[in-house]
């Protein structure tokens, strides 16, 4: 088969599932990363042929995508922060709006004299390893409850040459923080969706996604957060600050709690005006 033949195939396929733009960017993300096709390939050589081996590798990730599969899934890997992460269902598919989050802790650790991160919940590991990529001098930590998240972080540092300390801990048990030493910068996207919005969500995130690092319980759905300014109280220095991605409903309740806490606290919107972030402080 030709390339450009494939190619009309596979978006026509997808366009019965998705809206035109969507199935446009994943059929060109499908066919770059399995075939090595890039959107101008496919204008300049249009007759290529397409082994059968790699036709055979994309009608199967076409049949994973009908069943609402996340193409990062499909294709094994995501981009973010202009690095590629490998991914899998043990972990969340890294979101273009927490390149914010690493972009503010960035700027933050350039403008003082931060040393030491610690990023709670880091799944793929994209949000420690872009930190480290771009300030190579900061000693950067990650902690999450799941060894198969673990796995993929450590393996995602390796590939991008990142020194970072992995820890295995469930952060909602104080008595784990005994160990933990005192760190200049605390970043978090932690799971802070209420389990009564599922139904709100698209399938290919309920069905596929980890619901561990998205759910939080209904009458609890700040505990991250409360856990996260407790933590602080001991393990941030005095001059340290707190990066949080949050649920955009709540991020008001969440400042209002670092604010009762002790803290400073202000709230930031992301590219789409959404309440998103939230970056706290010790009073002074």
């Amino acid at each position: 088969m030709q390339l450009k033949e494939l190619h009309t195939h596979f978006l026509n396929e997808l366009k019965l599932l998705y809206e035109p733009h969507e199935a446009s960017i994943i059929t060109a993300m499908v066919l770059e990363s399995l075939a090595g096709a890039g959107k101008s390939d496919i204008i300049i050589h249009p007759h290529r042929i397409v082994e059968k081996e790699i036709q055979l590798k994309i009608e199967q990730a076409l049949t994973l995508l009908k069943q609402h599969q996340p193409v990062q899934y499909v294709i094994g890997q995501a981009w973010f922060y202009n690095l590629l992460f490998k991914v899998s269902p043990a972990v969340l598919v890294p979101r273009p709006e927490t390149e914010e989050l690493v972009a503010a802790v960035i700027d933050f650790i350039k403008s003082g004299h931060s040393k030491t991160l610690l990023d709670i919940g880091t799944g793929t590991g994209c949000i420690p390893i872009s930190i480290k990529k771009n300030l190579p001098q900061i000693l950067v930590s990650a902690l999450d409850i799941s060894e198969d998240a673990l796995a993929i972080a450590k393996e995602n540092a390796a590939t991008h040459l990142t020194e970072i300390s992995f820890i295995q801990m469930n952060f909602l048990d104080e008595n784990s923080w005994k160990r933990m030493p005192v760190f200049d910068v605390i970043v978090s996207n932690p799971p802070y969706i209420p389990e009564n919005e599922k139904e709100k969500l698209d399938k290919n995130v309920t069905a596929h996604e980890p619901h561990l690092a998205l759910f939080v319980p209904d009458n609890q759905r700040l505990i991250f957060y409360e856990k996260i300014a407790a933590f602080g109280k001991d393990n941030l220095s005095p001059d340290g600050c707190i990066f949080l991605e949050t649920h955009e409903s709540y991020a008001k309740e969440v400042a209002a709690h670092f604010l009762e806490q002790g803290y400073e606290a202000v709230i930031k919107k992301d590219f789409y005006e959404k309440e998103r972030m939230v970056i706290a402080n010790r009073r002074r």
